[in-house]
């Protein structure tokens, strides 16, 4: 199972009732984090989360309102005394700008990794989950993130006795390990079916409408994307500044198919952005998350 949170749904700025863009992601007792602007922490605190096991911090990219929050991020997960390393993820001169910021938070109980991204698309995986971070079309170096759940293939008793393997190597091989037994080898793709339909999310904000984005979101199961402004007159603003409104976000969603579509990171002009649930319908079902929105997410059957 993935547990989901959208922590805030803001843009540029944190307003009353409304934090900045955030997504936490937790599985298997692992939790991650994309992007970490200003009262991200306070946020996660209203929905009754925890920074101490978050393993891994996710950053689009390097404005003020998806990584100015890291500094306090960091002193509240010192000071539930974690002592696990944390991994950072982000475009190239992801240390140069945390090192800028830990200024005020010099001291850690716990090492920082840093994964800095440079390529079009690049996998990595966390303790529970699989990583692709994709390039997309910001005014600064940006990426968008999908996580993903893989699941393996049942195990096939009919196979495993089909080839005589013997029962004791069974547990092992449904575990994905090469067994040697009594002079001989099997391995796990002797009885292992095919790899089955995991869980997947895209996450994507700050960039214009590009087919990369739903390339990657293609048929995922949430689809939380970049929705800043609703008025036509709007448009050319989002032009200008790399950013996406709700119509153009709404037609990636037709062109991606996913199982569901939440808009996020509203313009601060944009204090209603519910109000424009029926003119979107035609293209895609678009939803208007709000903050603290959540989802629990499992394999199909």
């Amino acid at each position: 199972m993935l547990e989901l949170s959208l922590l805030g749904t803001g843009g540029m700025m944190p307003l009353p009732k409304r934090w900045l863009t955030s997504l936490m992601a937790r599985c298997n007792g692992s939790s991650l984090l994309i992007d970490c602007g200003e009262g991200t922490q306070i946020a996660m605190r209203e929905k009754g989360w925890s920074p101490y096991p978050i393993d891994t911090i996710c950053f689009t990219h390097y404005h003020a309102d998806h990584i100015s929050g890291l500094p306090g991020m960091l002193l509240s997960m010192g000071n539930a005394e974690r002592t696990k390393p944390v991994r950072l993820i982000g475009p190239k001169g992801l240390q140069r700008v945390v090192d800028g910021l830990r200024t005020i938070a010099p001291e850690l109980p716990f090492q920082l990794e840093y994964r800095e991204l440079s390529e079009e698309i690049e996998q990595l995986e966390s303790e529970s989950f699989v990583i692709e971070a994709f390039k997309v079309q910001h005014s600064i170096p940006c990426y968008g993130y999908r996580l993903s759940i893989p699941r393996k293939g049942k195990f096939s008793v009919e196979r495993a006795k089909e080839q005589e393997i013997p029962l004791q190597c069974w547990n092992r091989l449904q575990h994905g390990e090469i067994v040697q037994f009594e002079g001989k080898i099997y391995r796990p793709e002797m009885v292992m079916g095919e790899d089955r339909k995991g869980i997947s999310v895209v996450y994507c904000t700050d960039t214009r409408p590009i087919s990369r984005i739903s390339d990657m979101a293609k048929g995922v199961d949430l689809f939380i994307c970049e929705g800043m402004y609703g008025e036509e007159d709007k448009a050319a603003n989002a032009r200008k500044h790399k950013h996406m409104t709700m119509e153009e976000a709404a037609k990636l969603g037709r062109e991606a198919e996913p199982k569901e579509m939440w808009l996020t990171h509203y313009s601060p002009s944009e204090l209603y952005p519910e109000q424009y649930k029926d003119k979107f319908k035609d293209i895609f079902p678009v939803k208007f998350a709000k903050d603290g929105w959540s989802k629990e997410l499992v394999f199909e059957d």
